[in-house]
């Protein structure tokens, strides 16, 4: 039985259904054929108020070089970063009073507050294990440990008083290369890539080299976190091809390839076109670039065309092994074709036991294709323009871990040494207390060296910045200052 209520609604529809003509469109088709552009337009708005730049999801390649917001020093970036935390007692800062201590314990005031990662810091303090020596018209004071290092003192800007707050390695690793300890940040190399584009057509703008154990904090060192997955760092392998399935598999030629990959963007782009999408974007120039590596990439790795005395210049006994060496030298040919940013990771420096050895067996795969590379780059004219940085993660206690031979972590002071790209060359920054355990004058926090960094790069380190989650992210959180004192 129809109430008073059912005969109205009857009605109504009635009406409805005999004043609308009949090819007029319904809300539910409104929605199903126009909801997708508003949900596009609202998404563009959204992409727009969060930092994401109309350029960046709309542009038919994200990766098309970028004016920073200044003039640059540098374009280009090699970062050398040794794992595992070097030692700056045996290597940058020598410390005699230390040598006239060891086997002393530490003063008591000198620890207060202070913890370490795994030693009682109440333990005998370790001098020096290697003598050091003045080098260049700078007179850097280097370790006998570096004596390829210490012919481009000159070139260096050698900063001794390095502080983090991460006291193991993953942590720290990742707090060097994004800023936080937390996982999930972008890394250098990718705001850099953000920031200023690549100049490279047929190769990643970030590339990633690894040698000896790889790292302990992994992809995060290198990854883009939340932004878009075009900026993330692209690692390349140490035989074989240099990334895997680059060799089209049996069956597939070149023109085949070609099809699938037009048809399989053409789709893509169809969904871009639709939705907007940034990641759409970027998987489309990752295909892309994969096709344009399976030629550029096998070129790169050959090194057959480097001459003999550059082979011998980096130390390279065999140009078909894998090594650091091999890999400093590999840097420099991607910078030669456009690459923006080259990270090299070789872990090998966590010598909490058999330092006196093992810091020795380091140097001698590390020193020579170091300097090597800060030559070569000099010689071909490219290191003005290109800046170097070769560091850990932190450095390691004045006190004695693992008998009578070893270093535990230590995040209140360490060294690392610049070149390039704007760098002040021949100068020495800051200094520890007379135990190296403290900084004693001109601190840098890892979020001021990144600050200084990316000041080269043509940025202001606070606004470079990307939207998520409703807050604006960069690279020096909300922390920073360039140090002035060390540019050229």
């Amino acid at each position: 039985m129809k109430t008073q209520n059912d005969h109205s609604a009857s009605h109504t529809a009635s009406v409805r259904s005999a004043r609308l003509p009949a090819d007029t469109p319904t809300r539910r088709w409104f929605f199903r054929e126009c909801g997708v552009g508003l949900a596009a337009a609202t998404a563009g708005w959204l992409l727009q108020r969060d930092g994401l730049a109309a350029t960046q999801a709309n542009s038919v390649n994200p990766l098309a070089p970028r004016e920073p917001h200044f003039q640059p020093k540098a374009k280009h970036v090699i970062y050398m970063f040794q794992a595992g935390a070097p030692s700056h007692l045996e290597l940058f800062d020598y410390k005699p009073e230390l040598a006239k201590r060891d086997g002393q314990l530490p003063p008591a005031e000198l620890l207060e507050g202070y913890r370490a990662a795994f030693i009682n810091p109440n333990s005998a303090l370790l001098g020096p294990k290697y003598k050091f020596a003045k080098h260049g018209n700078c007179g850097m004071e280097l370790s006998e440990l570096l004596p390829y290092t210490a012919e481009v003192a000159d070139e260096l800007c050698l900063i001794r008083s390095l502080q983090t707050e991460a006291v193991n390695h993953a942590p720290a690793q990742i707090m060097m290369n994004t800023g936080s300890q937390q996982f999930g940040r972008p890394s250098f190399g990718a705001w850099t890539l953000y920031g200023l584009g690549s100049e490279a057509d047929n190769l990643p703008g970030f590339v990633v080299l690894t040698s000896a154990k790889g790292t302990s904090g992994g992809a995060s060192n290198y990854g883009c976190g939340f932004l878009p997955t075009i900026y993330s760092g692209i690692p390349f392998r140490n035989a074989g091809d240099p990334m895997l399935y680059l060799t089209n598999p049996k069956g597939i030629d070149d023109e085949t390839q070609r099809a699938s990959l037009d048809t399989l963007n053409q789709l893509n782009q169809f969904a871009f076109d639709r939705y907007g999408d940034p990641e759409i974007n970027a998987r489309i120039q990752s295909y892309e670039m994969a096709y344009r590596l399976q030629s550029s990439a096998p070129e790169l790795m050959d090194l057959s065309s480097e001459s003999a005395a550059t082979l011998e210049m980096y130390g390279i006994k065999d140009p078909n092994e894998a090594s650091y060496a091999r890999n400093c030298l590999i840097s420099r040919r991607l910078i030669e074709r456009g690459v923006r940013f080259v990270q090299l990771f070789h872990e090998v420096w966590d010598q909490h036991g058999d330092l006196t050895a093992a810091i020795k067996r380091n140097t001698e795969q590390t020193d020579r294709p170091s300097a090597a590379l800060v030559k070569d780059l000099r010689d071909r004219g490219l290191l003005q323009d290109t800046l170097l940085i070769w560091g850990g993660e932190f450095g390691r206690t004045p006190m004695v871990q693992g008998g009578n031979d070893g270093r535990d972590h230590h995040n209140r002071s360490f060294s690392v040494w610049l070149a390039g790209g704007g760098i002040r060359a021949g100068y020495t920054h800051g200094e520890t207390d007379e135990l190296g355990f403290n900084v004693a004058s001109g601190p840098v926090h890892v979020h001021d060296l990144n600050a200084t960094l990316l000041h080269l790069l043509g940025f202001d380190h606070t606004k470079l910045t990307f939207r998520f989650q409703g807050r604006d992210y960069r690279l020096t959180d909300v922390h920073g200052n360039v140090v002035r004192d060390i540019l050229a």
